[in-house]
């Protein structure tokens, strides 16, 4: 039987920045090895931060200077892929046996994209995934992923795939990550929602996969000294609500609620082609003389420099 250990570390980005984010994450590091996870799964722009509520002096049709700052420092709390905060994590990996999928926010250049980072025990970062539909207004600060960085990774624990927040919610996403063999379907988040819950453990049926959702948890408005619009000061800005889930929907753990910890499940992934015994929606349950789903898995770069033959 293949069983294993698998977890989702509930944690909220330090508004003191991405080194105080990183020391958090690594005091866990203890209670990892000693659960004997070999997959731990953390939310969404855990390191670079979720700007809740931030505006960024925009209005439609102009910006404001003070919106301009505001996002530079942003950008100068996101990561770099080949930076001390992956190489922390790595380390932390190899340490701990545990292999870590985690959101983080990516630069490249002056352009962020909220990236969820693979990294394996001695191997460091194997992979990445780039958030391919930003929501709402995140679109303001984040770039679009294409189809290059739609990774399955094989890993200790199974065969892992990412699909960030509100990605969850793109059928044709689901689809096709279905078609590349997910085992273990990791959910970092930021949406604490009864609703959000109830799609985790659709796609955990729909897919006969295991589904690991893991949120943040940020304190309330008052408590971080913030005012924002529409928002009772007394609520907190995210509530947590991670969960792991079996491939018939029934869930295994959490849901955790309000504060920080490691949220624990053992798994079996042999269980899964009995799962799909009933329901392979990539396999006999599809139609393809019907439907066909066409995925571009191009790089598309905004710039492309093509030399002349002889040159």
């Amino acid at each position: 039987m293949a069983k294993t250990i698998v977890a989702a570390l509930q944690i909220g980005s330090d508004y003191a920045g991405k080194a105080a984010t990183l020391a958090a994450i690594l005091g866990f590091e203890a209670r990892i090895a000693a659960s004997g996870a070999q997959l731990v799964v953390m939310p969404e722009a855990l390191l670079g931060g979720y700007p809740k509520g931030e505006l960024f002096g925009t209005h439609l049709g102009y910006r404001l200077p003070e919106g301009r700052a505001a996002f530079a420092r942003y950008h100068a709390n996101a990561i770099d892929l080949d930076g001390p905060e992956i190489a922390a994590l790595a380390g932390m990996s190899t340490r701990t046996g545990a292999a870590l999928v985690l959101g983080v926010i990516e630069r490249a250049g002056a352009s962020l994209y909220c990236t969820a980072v693979f990294i394996e025990p001695g191997k460091g970062l194997v992979a990445k995934h780039r958030k391919l539909m930003p929501t709402g207004t995140e679109r303001l600060i984040w770039a679009q992923g294409d189809g290059s960085t739609m990774p399955v990774v094989e890993s200790g624990a199974g065969k892992l795939g990412a699909a960030i927040c509100w990605e969850n919610h793109m059928p044709l996403f689901r689809a096709a990550m279905y078609a590349k063999g997910v085992e273990i379907w990791c959910a970092p988040t930021v949406d604490e929602r009864d609703v959000w819950r109830s799609s985790m453990r659709h796609i955990a049926h729909e897919g006969r996969c295991f589904v690991i959702s893991c949120c943040q948890v940020q304190p309330t408005p008052a408590q971080l000294g913030l005012t924002l619009e529409g928002w009772p000061e007394d609520r907190p800005l995210i509530a947590g609500g991670s969960m792991i889930v079996g491939p018939l929907g029934d869930v295994l753990a959490g849901p955790l609620e309000g504060e920080t910890g490691l949220l624990v499940a053992e798994i079996d992934t042999d269980d899964l082609v009995g799962a799909r015994y009933d329901l392979d929606v990539a396999g006999h349950y599809s139609r393809p003389d019907v439907f066909r789903l066409e995925v571009d898995e191009r790089a598309r770069p905004g710039t492309a420099f093509v030399t002349p033959q002889g040159e």
